[in-house]
């Protein structure tokens, strides 16, 4: 089964560094149903491997000049204390409770990027190159400050949302990020890309942290192929960024992302009873 964590982990880097989001939701189940893990183990192993492929895939963004780093630290902060709340939720959370949770928040997201999607459609139809290109920033971060208060508590119940989630599933968060930072900061879609790696690398780093102390058992071997071939994914993905469109790749992932939530499912639900 280790020989299958390359071609997921490469998958899984793929998207996640060509769409900013979605791919690393697919960590746990790969590592809980391919390779074993136990799910306590495989949410913890998650973080890890999706925030080292993060930070990778974040590199070649910020050479090509689509990282904001003071907003992507700014939202990357915010999130800190969801991330700290999510893990220690987490390890209260029966096994099978957690994988359910998660074939749900699976299904979710698959919508959230069939909406996306869509709506990029329509923005190509109108004559809008890219989504959020044709509006200003609501929030600059700049000496002076210019903000549109209502939505900065957007952001902030945003930003906590995504770490809530990265603590509790060990999860990226991306499939939020990307599109808060487009309708709320303005971001065109490379540059909310890439800016959510850098907010996904905090909340993982800030979400593996309270983990440490839990007693956690972690198998490196699978763990160390997984983020080669992860990292090598997100590597690529930030090169295709610019040169692809991405809806082809967004929907091949979601029939894929709908197949494994509803394995995730039949698996799960049935240990609730």
């Amino acid at each position: 089964m280790l020989v299958l964590a390359l071609p997921i982990g490469l998958l899984i880097g793929l998207t996640l560094g060509s769409l900013g989001g979605g791919g690393s939701i697919l960590t746990v189940p790969a590592l809980v149903y391919l390779l074993g893990q136990d799910p306590h183990a495989a949410t913890t192993s998650s973080l890890l491997i999706v925030g080292v492929t993060a930070l990778a895939g974040m590199a070649t963004h910020y050479r090509a000049g689509r990282v904001r780093v003071v907003q992507g630290l700014v939202f990357g902060a915010l999130g800190i204390a969801g991330s700290y709340v999510g893990s220690k939720l987490s390890a209260t959370v029966a096994p099978a409770t957690l994988l359910a949770a998660l074939s749900v928040l699976m299904l979710v997201v698959a919508a959230m990027m069939l909406v996306r999607r869509r709506a990029q459609l329509r923005a190509v139809t109108a004559g809008n190159v890219e989504a959020g290109s044709h509006d200003g920033p609501i929030l600059q971060l700049r000496p002076k400050l210019i903000c549109n208060w209502p939505q900065v508590l957007k952001v902030l119940v945003t930003a906590s949302a995504v770490g809530l989630l990265t603590g509790f599933f060990g999860v990226g968060g991306g499939f939020v990020v990307v599109p808060a930072l487009v309708l709320v900061l303005g971001f065109t879609t490379p540059v909310a890309v890439g800016t959510s790696l850098l907010v996904i690398t905090i909340n993982c780093t800030s979400a593996l942290l309270p983990r440490m102390g839990q007693g956690v058992q972690l198998d490196w071997l699978p763990i160390g192929v997984f983020t080669l071939a992860a990292v090598g994914g997100s590597l690529l993905g930030g090169r295709l960024v610019t040169r692809m469109r991405p809806r082809r790749l967004t929907s091949a992932f979601t029939v894929l992302l709908v197949a494994v939530a509803l394995y995730t499912a039949a698996r799960s639900f049935p240990q609730l009873v």
